[in-house]
C-alpha cells in the first residue's frame, strides 16, 4: 500500500484494514462527494463565508471539498478521470441536444 493512501482517508485507523476492498467504500464515498455539493448549495442559498476559511465564499470551498473528494476517489480506484473527463467535453461539444437550438424545442433541454 502506498504511503499516500496511508495518510489520507483509505485505511480504517482501529484496524489498519485497506477501506478499498470494503465493497460499500464506492458508494459511500460518492455520497460524501453529494453532500459536499449539498454544503455548496446551502453556501450559494444563504451568501454564506466558509467558517474555517472565511476569505472564501462556502460555496467556493465546498466545491472545492468536492473536486478533492473526487480526485480522492479516482486515485484510489485507478479510475482515469481526467482522460474521461477530457473526452466528454469534446464529445458534449458537438452533441445536437446541446446546442441552443435544440434546447428550446418542445422536449429540449431546459438545463
Amino acid at each position: 500500500m502506498s504511503h499516500r493512501l496511508a495518510k489520507h482517508w483509505w485505511i480504517e485507523p482501529k484496524t489498519g484494514e485497506d477501506l478499498r476492498k470494503n465493497p460499500l467504500i464506492v458508494p459511500t464515498k460518492l455520497l460524501l462527494t453529494v453532500s459536499e455539493i449539498c454544503e455548496a448549495m446551502e453556501g450559494d442559498r444563504k451568501d454564506a463565508m466558509d467558517d474555517h476559511l472565511p476569505q472564501f465564499p462556502a460555496f467556493a470551498t465546498e466545491l472545492g471539498d468536492a473536486i478533492i473528494r473526487i480526485g480522492d476517489l479516482a486515485g484510489a480506484v485507478s479510475a482515469k478521470v481526467g482522460s474521461a473527463a477530457k473526452a466528454k467535453l469534446l464529445y458534449n461539444a458537438s452533441r445536437p441536444d446541446h446546442k441552443a437550438e435544440n434546447r428550446v424545442k418542445k422536449g429540449g433541454k431546459k438545463y
